[in-house]
């Protein structure tokens, strides 16, 4: 399983995810889920991706390729709107050639994708496509979305994020979610990929990747767990 999740906002976009794929608990491993396509001009995405690795590994294998070899592509299209089509209409085609090539084994081969970025002339945008290949849009009033293990990291986001938040206070809110999350999932785990993006800059350079012995999350992670405690040790008491 995996966790990720995104936000749109004012001054721009926020992503976070984990790196675990788990086929059991004797097949635990870590692979990239983060994905950037940008030309530094006038294209900047960003895929996230939960569910099947064979068919994510697919989707991003394919649509680098086309970069360089096909006249439609993720850097010609005009608007987010028609990236997420596009990439819903290739999820479909692979999930279908690859259930005949199953030949009825039971496999699941969905997967749910995170797509986020700005194509000059637009705001920033931020997607979720289903298995099916149709998605939904973030709003002013729904600003972030999930995708896999997301229901114990949600609350913190519920509570915190709204379109007009900071973006460096969204990260930290982005990581507080994923720490919920790692706290009460073993399928979600280290290290974790984080990318921020500044409205109109075009550039996909903030991004870093935090792994077990960074310093500044082990602080983010101890302060917030000590301060729940505190927090929760100062509330009232109800009686019966």
């Amino acid at each position: 399983m995996t966790y990720c999740v995104a936000m749109r906002l004012a001054e721009g976009l926020v992503f976070v995810a984990d790196s675990r794929t788990n086929a059991g608990v004797d097949n635990i491993s870590t692979f990239r889920k983060l994905f950037s396509f940008g030309n530094g001009k006038d294209h900047a995405l960003v895929l996230l991706s939960a569910g099947n690795l064979a068919t994510t590994q697919s989707i991003v294998e394919l649509l680098k390729r086309r970069i360089d070899e096909a006249e439609e592509n993720l850097m010609t299209l005009p608007s987010m709107y028609d990236e997420a089509a596009y990439i819903g209409k290739l999820m479909r085609e692979i999930i279908e050639r690859d259930t005949h090539n199953q030949q009825g084994q039971g496999v699941d081969l969905g997967c749910s994708l995170l797509l986020g970025g700005q194509i000059r002339g637009e705001e920033p945008r931020l997607f979720l496509i289903y298995p099916q290949g149709n998605f939904i849009e973030a709003s002013v009033e729904t600003p972030f979305l999930q995708i896999g293990e997301f229901k114990y990291g949600k609350p913190i986001l519920d509570r915190i994020i709204d379109f007009n938040t900071p973006l460096e206070t969204a990260m930290t809110c982005g990581l507080i979610s994923m720490d919920s999350t790692i706290k009460s999932n073993l399928t979600v785990d280290l290290p974790l990929d984080v990318l921020i993006y500044n409205k109109d800059s075009f550039s996909l350079e903030r991004t870093r990747q935090l792994g077990s012995e960074d310093e500044g999350f082990l602080a983010l992670r101890k302060a917030w767990g000590e301060g729940i405690k505190e927090l929760f040790n100062q509330l009232p008491r109800t009686k019966l």
